[in-house]
This record gives structure tokens, sequence and C-alpha cells, in this order.
């Protein structure tokens, strides 16, 4: 059961109190991260979590399809629902929004985004840096951890990398753990999903980018030489966690690429080797 908000947005913000209301479909079970990794690509939805990542989202040029908050973030978010007048607002008490998404929402509201049409991998490359077209590039290969996902992409946006490609495996950019980490800079990087993997990394090399698999290996490089000689165009291929890059992506890529590091370490968290790599090339 629900009952209209009074006041100018009367039409629009919705009082709930029943958490099987279908029309907050797009916020339910949002704990289960299997179930929601599948719905929301099949259902073209994502969600943003905190009034910032909202602001960031919609500034990026994404569109809501409803919003979701606790009574008491109505007023802080009245330009945002002010800004997009045809979109529904639900407002719940807090037992009640926790009973819909099984989670005490206490960074203010949650907006249903549209999910962007990712474009080709030519496309992506071609278009970034203004349509100069990428210089540099990070490639993720099947790494399932959100939050990795996230810090990946929060440290490409503060290095400067101009695109992220993902595997058909990689967990998504868009999940909102992966969003929440990244402090909503995987909606400033162009991104795009892989079909073929790793097949697609030759298209890279098609569109004259040098492929760098950061990999231990007999023959690999170190990254200080890659600095120190930079190609013209450089994809830094980073792989899963725990297992790192598969055969069939150090195979393909044009050389291998290690970071130098004492105290008999021989790897670092995906997360931070990206930010190291990132910023040594930058």
């Amino acid at each position: 059961m629900s009952t209209p908000e009074p006041g100018a947005l009367a039409d629009r913000v919705t009082r709930v109190t029943d958490p099987a209301d279908p029309r907050l479909h797009d916020y339910t079970d949002l704990k289960d991260v299997k179930l929601r990794s599948a719905r929301e690509p099949a259902e073209g939805l994502y969600m943003a979590e905190s009034s910032s990542v909202i602001r960031r989202a919609l500034e990026a040029g994404h569109r809501p399809r409803s919003f979701l908050m606790g009574e008491k973030w109505l007023d802080s978010m009245a330009d945002v629902l002010d800004a997009y007048p045809d979109v529904p607002v639900f407002v719940g008490g807090d037992d009640v929004v926790q009973r819909i998404t099984g989670f005490h929402l206490h960074r203010g509201a949650l907006a249903a985004m549209h999910r962007p049409v990712l474009p080709s991998v030519h496309e992506l490359v071609a278009g970034a840096r203004g349509g100069a077209g990428a210089r540099r590039v990070a490639v993720l290969e099947d790494i399932v951890d959100h939050t990795n996902v996230g810090a990946i992409f929060r440290s490409a946006a503060a290095l400067g990398v101009d695109a992220v490609l993902v595997s058909p495996r990689c967990a998504d950019p868009l999940y909102r753990r992966s969003v929440r980490v990244s402090m909503g800079t995987v909606f400033q990087v162009p991104w795009t999903r892989l079909e073929s993997w790793p097949g697609d990394l030759r298209a890279l090399q098609e569109d004259g980018f040098t492929v760098a698999a950061l990999a231990l290996a007999d023959d690999a490089v170190s990254l200080d030489d890659v600095v120190a000689d930079p190609p013209e165009r450089l994809a830094l291929v980073l792989g899963t966690e725990g297992d790192g890059l598969s055969r069939g992506a150090v195979d393909t890529a044009d050389l291998v690429v290690t970071i130098p590091m004492a105290g008999g370490v021989d790897s670092l968290n995906v997360a931070a080797a990206s930010a190291v790599a990132f910023w040594a090339t930058r």
C-alpha cells in the first residue's frame, strides 16, 4: 500500500509501506550478488548508491529510472528530483527500505539507472580523449571481486588511463559495490565489455596498441624498461585474483611485464598492481 507525498512533488513522490510493491522490483535482493549480477545487465539497469554517486552518474549523462530514499534525505535531493520531473520517487521509513533492499540504507539514497549501451572496442579507443584516440588503456581479465574492479577504475581515473576494457567474465563495473568503491569514477572513464577473449586483444593490436601482460614469466621485461622506451599506444592487461592472467592472454600479448619488487615479494593485489602500473606509465 502507498500514498502520495503531499506538496509540490505530490504526483511523483510516493510513500511506500509495502516492500512487495511491484513498482519497487528494481531495488529488491540487492545483497544477492549472483542474482543481481545476472539481473541488472539483463534488465538494462544498474544501481547508484548514495547521493554523491547518483549526482556523478547524472552529471555523466546517465538516465534514472526511479529513486528510492529515506524520508530525511528528500530535502537534500530536491534539486536532483526537480531536474527529472518524469521520474518516480519512492520514500519509505528505514525499516521498510531495509526490507526492500536487504540492508540498512545509510548513504542517503538509491537510484535505479538505465544501463548505457556499450560501444565496440574500436569505437571506444577511437572516441577517447575527445576523439583524438586512446593512448593508454587497461584490460581486465576475469577479475571477480567488485571491490578490485572499483578500485582499478578509481586509479584509472586518477592517473589518466584513457579507457578500460573488461573480459566477458569480468565482474560488472556498474555493480553497486564497484561503483561505490570507484567513488563514481566508473562513470567518467570510458569502458566496454569484450565479446571474444583473448581474441579481442588482437583488435587492440590492429589499432596500433602494444599489448603488455602484467605477469610472471622467464622472458618478462621490467616495467622500468617499458617506461624508459614507452610505445605510442599501450594496453596494460591485468589478470584475475589468485591465478593471474590466462595462458591465452599471455601468449597473445606483445610482451610480458613485471613490476620490480623487493623483500622476496613476487606479486601485488591486482588493484595495487594496477595503480603502480598506471602511475609509472602516466
